[in-house]
Formats: structure tokens, C-alpha cells, sequence
């Protein structure tokens, strides 16, 4: 009985003991930097190219790929 008595006291103890320390815990500042997107850039281009050849387009589409031979 005295034996289960002291483990139960050492047990709160220690619990005790525990609770009582102090923890600091610092939070160094994020730095956000702005993130840059390179797809713009492809579509902006792509759609440049596009108006600049769309005369081309125009012109095959008017193009008979299998001319007919009428001799």
C-alpha cells in the first residue's frame, strides 16, 4: 500500500514538474516573392504568330489540294 501510495505521488510529481516548464517558440517572417508565369508569355506569342501567318491559313484553305486535270 505505501509502495503504490509514493509511485502515485512521484507520478503527480513529475506531471506536475512537467506542466511548470516554460517553452518559447519564435516564428521567423515568410518572405513572399511574386511568382512569375512563363505561360503569358507562350500565349501572347502564339497568338501573335497566328495573326501573323493567318493570311497564310486563308490562302490554303482556298488551296484545292487534288486539282482535276480537264484536257
Amino acid at each position: 500500500m505505501i509502495r503504490k501510495t509514493f509511485f502515485l505521488l512521484a507520478g503527480i510529481i513529475f506531471l506536475v514538474a512537467l506542466g511548470c516548464t516554460r517553452h518559447k517558440v519564435e516564428v521567423a517572417p515568410v518572405e513572399i516573392k511574386p511568382i512569375h508565369i512563363t505561360i503569358d508569355v507562350n500565349v501572347k506569342i502564339d497568338r501573335a504568330l497566328d495573326d501573323f501567318f493567318s493570311d497564310v491559313d486563308d490562302t490554303e484553305e482556298n488551296i484545292d489540294p487534288n486539282p482535276s486535270a480537264t484536257e
